[in-house]
């Protein structure tokens, strides 16, 4: 026996046993296997499979002797599919949330209509039609399924769904896929035409207090036995399932497993009923906390309002959406001349400025408003809010710090000096804070005010501990350990080598230095140096790593000093790490809004550093990393493009990067021109989001293929590009990638439908040769990180906030998408108050706008938008009107139509529907003088630009 065979058998007897599948012909050949199955305790395939078989076997459609396609036959071996079908459904007990779950409209349509069949419903008469109380009890059981499906099935409907996109593979079932789509839109406006009669059927059940039964296993055989005869034993008696008239009307006291209730949402139904009735008390112990804020609201308590908002901020159980609209609500209040309310405002917004906070959001406009001019009380009453929302017990140190940093933007923003010195003041700002943060902000205070009186004298450093002669070994440790003084260093060192000789440099497991260096360092042969130049070296690293630049330069500066005596080497790792240190300090300014260009010196040593030719000696990919990205973000890309030697672009991926981006932007916005250039880096990228693929011969000699997620192709790891990409600034680079990851993304998703924009996409280039080694998923999650990190930069960059838009918009985020086209527009028109330029609010772009709210049900919104696009599209405006459950403010918005074929429109449907009230809104918006069609063409655009502004502005608030 061959090695091979031993191996393939020794497999196959390790091999656990797992039963074969069962197949339905053998249920077909053999029904009595059908129970025996279902009752098994864990079926295969399951139920619903089942389902799903048998009626995709049942209507299979035939071919006749001319090879025409015929309907399904109605023969005997149909029937029985069918048969079995509604067994397995009986054996579920007829659960329509397992059998919605698993089967699609069209297969359950089917599956109910068959239950209808065989249980007798008179074809041809509408179910409103029939007197359930005079039927046999399966006949009106079944009557009475079928149309709490009909009705549970237009609800699930009407949600915005997330819609399934084939992969590759599925390509070729797209046809298939678009089939279904139709069939099931037929069926569901069927249902809809019928939802009148199938309320009216149920309500009358509700009268009805008699037991009704429906088919189980037991009954369907009968039918199956004998169809003339077994009418009787299970329609007219008690064979099937006993439904009472308790279980009927799905009481909670019944606990019957036939009755299933979800009883967490029968209280969420149960609150939002509560509160809309209005008779309510607040104190009431079964109140939810969406029923307490309701009656704050309703018994204008504003000040419970605030104290309840105050305690959710430890307790976090209000969404934030949902606290900032109650805010929205009373702002409404407010702007309609309630002048009572606005401390009341200003108080929510800092309320919910604090949450958002803790929760690591982004502060909200108002807030920021807030800031511009606050009184002393409100300063009081966000410091007391602040401290209110610190529980020391359960408070994470994250948590801690996230209050810390909202603490230091406050004070930051507060021009006036003796505000600012209220909150520097208070127990928060000395307990959350770290001494180089007050110390920072004390300073920058100190510079605001020449009337305020700082001490001079900076805070004492932990780490100046003094040394003492008479010491021992552990003690002068301790000191080595927490010294930052290069001389007492040095005099700590001296004292523990004439008292042991050890590697001092192992003290601390803490102390690293690269391992570019180590080698170099560890090679010296005076102990006392190599212990010196190791701990300097891993002290000033360390200070670098917290920001301590004052302290890493003097460390730095001293090892300098050192190794120059002896070690030219050293000494120019050593200029290279203090150029690191000087560079990471200026961008460490830059991020915190010091935009003042670097000191020409600086900029010199960086291109120093980029030119050096010096043989033998260690280098950091991290110093050239950070180099390239102080050029780029400093836009020296002529530097980086001419002048960086070729022997360090090919031994540092990072410097290769930095010159295919300076070389991609200097040759912008020409897309002609920089298409060459623009490949290189596109090529680039490409391998490091790309996966690696190997084949593998598994034992039965099939081949199949094997990716893996870190490729060894890219010159860089996904994830360590990703962390140089979010060490940019320039917003030319950054608008540059972000193009490049949007055509990718659009070339491996292949949905023309749903593509996402930025600008200067066309000079990618358009297609792929090897499209399956690029990971989608990298690539996806990489756009979404860079797009993020932009923004974050800045808020306001019109091109990235509609990039984002595009991506929420096609991963079907609809109501996040139009907060970021509304950014969009915000930002480039001052808040709506001037118009949206033309580029900005493409045709495309309101089609979107125009999507996004239909989708979310908001077709009074639709139709205002339908007029922004330079072909008013009426039949969506008309389509969009038509519809009845719209989830916006519907007559609300018909002051900003100005097209009077929409208006005319909505005052006919009004008028047919009965809508009175409505239809004299409508006619009101028809009448205004502005709109008539005999005006000069002047005064009928300045009435559509108001209507504009007005309209984009009423949406800012609900998306915002």
């Amino acid at each position: 026996m061959s090695a091979e065979v031993a191996d393939r058998e020794a497999l196959s007897c390790s091999r656990p046993c797992t039963p074969p599948q069962a197949s339905w012909f053998e249920f077909l050949l053999d029904p009595s296997l059908l129970e025996q199955h279902l009752q098994g305790p864990h079926p295969d395939p399951s139920p619903v499979q089942l389902i799903v078989q048998l009626l995709e076997q049942a209507s299979k459609p035939s071919v006749n002797e001319q090879n025409q396609v015929q309907p399904p036959a109605d023969n005997r071996r149909n029937r029985t599919l069918k048969l079995m079908a509604l067994k397995a459904a009986a054996h579920l007990t007829w659960d329509l949330k397992v059998l919605e779950k698993g089967l699609t409209i069209p297969v359950l349509n089917m599956l109910l209509n068959e239950l209808l069949c065989v249980s007798r419903v008179p074809p041809g008469v509408k179910h409103v039609d029939l007197d359930l109380s005079t039927l046999p009890p399966t006949t009106a059981m079944a009557v009475l399924v079928y149309n709490r499906w009909a009705i549970r099935t237009i609800v699930l409907s009407s949600f915005p769904e997330k819609q399934t996109k084939p992969g590759p593979h599925q390509l070729n079932m797209m046809s298939l896929v678009q089939q279904e789509k139709e069939l099931t839109e037929n069926i569901l406006s069927v249902l809809k035409e019928q939802a009148t009669d199938s309320i009216t059927v149920l309500e009358g059940a509700l009268n009805i207090k008699k037991d009704f039964y429906i088919h189980t296993l037991r009954t369907l055989d009968l039918l199956a036995a004998d169809p003339s005869t077994a009418n009787g034993e299970t329609e007219s008696s008690t064979a099937g399932l006993r439904i009472s008239a308790d279980h009927l009307h799905c009481q909670l006291d019944s606990s019957a497993s036939f009755c299933c209730v979800d009883e967490q949402r029968l209280a969420g139904y149960w609150s939002a009923c509560k509160t809309l009735t209005g008779a309510s008390d607040p104190s009431d112990s079964q109140h939810t906390p969406y029923g307490q804020i309701s009656c704050f609201m309703r018994n204008h308590d504003y000040g419970a309002l605030i104290e309840a908002f105050i305690r959710d901020n430890i307790t976090f159980i209000l969404p934030n959406s949902f606290r900032h609209s109650i805010q929205l609500e009373l702002l409404h209040k407010l702007q309609q001349g309630d002048g009572a309310l606005e401390e009341v405002c200003h108080k929510l917004c800092v309320c919910n400025a604090v949450r958002d906070a803790l929760e690591g959001g982004v502060l909200g406009v108002s807030f920021h408003q807030l800031l511009l001019k606050p009184s002393k009380n409100t300063i009081s009453f966000l410091l007391e809010v602040c401290a209110r929302s610190m529980d020391k017990e359960h408070r994470s140190e994250t948590c801690k710090r996230k209050m810390a940093l909202f603490i230091k933007s406050v004070c930051n923003r507060l021009e006036d000096v003796s505000l600012a010195f209220m909150v520097s003041s208070h127990k928060l700002f000395m307990e959350l804070l770290q001494d180089e943060e007050k110390k920072i902000l004390m300073e920058q205070m100190r510079k605001s005010s020449a009337t305020v009186n700082l001490s001079a004298k900076p805070l004492p450093s932990f780490y100046d501990i003094p040394a003492s002669a008479s010491v021992n070994i552990s003690q002068l440790e301790q000191q080595l350990i927490l010294s930052l003084d290069p001389l007492h260093i040095r005099q700590i060192l001296i004292e523990l080598q004439g008292m042991a000789e050890r590697p001092f440099w192992r003290v601390n497991s803490k102390w690293e230095v690269p391992v570019d260096y180590v080698n170099v360092i560890l090679a010296i042969k005076d102990n006392l140096t190599r212990d010196l130049v190791y701990i300097l070296m891993a002290k000033g690293l360390h200070c670098i790593s917290i920001k301590d630049f004052a302290h890493a330069r003097q460390l730095f500066t001293a090892c300098l000093e050192l190794v120059t005596e002896f070690s030219p080497k050293l000494r120019q790792v050593m200029l290279n790490e203090l150029l690191l240190m000087e560079v990471r300090g200026h961008e460490a300014g830059a991020a915190e809004g010091n935009m003042e260009r670097p000191p020409p010196d600086l900029v010199s040593r960086v291109r120093g550093y980029l030119e050096m030719r010096i043989h033998d000696l260690p280098l950091r990919q991290i110093v050239g990393e950070e180099c390239v990205v102080f050029m780029l973000n400093w836009r020296e890309n002529e530097y980086l493009t001419l002048q960086v030697p070729q022997s360090l672009v090919n031994s540092n991926p990072y410097i290769k990067l930095g010159q295919l981006i300076a070389s991609t932007c200097k040759e912008l916005p020409g897309p002609k021109e920089s298409r060459r250039t623009a490949k290189e880096l596109w090529e680039v990228v490409v391998q490091i989001c790309s996966v690696s693929s190997q084949h593998k011969r598994s034992s039965d000699g099939r081949v199949s293929l094997l990716k893996q997620r870190a490729s060894s192709l890219g010159i860089l790891p996904r994830s360590k590009f990703m962390t140089f990409m979010k060490k940019l600034r320039e917003p030319l680079v950054l608008t540059t990638l972000i193009s490049l990851f949007v055509r990718l993304h659009n070339i491996v998703r292949d949905d023309i439908v749903n593509e996402v924009t930025a600008e200067h996409i066309s000079i990618w280039p358009s297609s792929l040769a090897n499209l399956q080694s690029v990971d989608v998923e990298a690539v996806v999650v990489t756009l979404k990180e860079l797009v993020n990190y932009a923004l974050s930069l800045n808020p306001n960059n019109q091109s990235w906030l509609c990039t984002q838009a595009d991506i929420y918009f096609v991963s079907s985020q609809y109501s996040a998408a139009m907060h970021y086209y509304l950014q969009a527009g915000t930002v480039c028109s001052d808040y709506f108050t001037k118009s949206v330029p033309p580029d900005v609010y493409t045709d495309q772009v309101l089609k979107r706008m125009i999507k996004c709210c239909s989708l979310l049900n908001c077709h009074t919104q639709v139709a205002v938008l339908c007029q922004f696009l330079r072909e008013v599209d009426y039949m969506t405006a008309f389509k969009a009107l038509q519809e009845q459950n719209s989830h916006d403010s519907m007559d609300s918005f018909y002051g900003y139509i100005w097209d009077v074929t929409i208006l005319e429109y909505l005052t006919y449907i009004h008028h047919k529907r009965g809508e009175g009230d409505k239809r004299q809104v409508a006619i009101k918006a028809i009448g205004q003088t502005e709109l008539n069609s005999s005006n000069p063409e002047e005064v009928l655009q300045l009435a559509a630009q108001k209507r504009k502004k007005k309209f984009l502005q009423a949406l800012a608030k609900l998306y915002f």
